[in-house]
């Protein structure tokens, strides 16, 4: 992630992805298709997060600087 421009689209990439587990726990009943069908919807959404709080976490002169 390099701009703010970027950070939003995360944002609302992530934001789809856990309304669509949102969409997923109420039609699911069976615990192992939600599992299945979550996990990789969940390990996407902790990846983006972490890019978030990393691009967070420095100012941008730091960034331009580690580039």
């Amino acid at each position: 992630m390099e701009n703010d421009q970027e950070l939003e689209a995360t944002l609302a990439r992530i934001r789809h992805f856990q309304a669509q587990l949102r969409h997923l726990r109420k039609t699911e009943t069976n615990p192992t298709n939600y599992r299945l069908s979550s996990s990789g919807f969940i390990a996407e959404t902790d990846r983006m997060q972490l890019e978030v709080r990393e691009y967070l976490s420095a100012l941008p002169s730091q960034m331009e600087s580690s580039a």
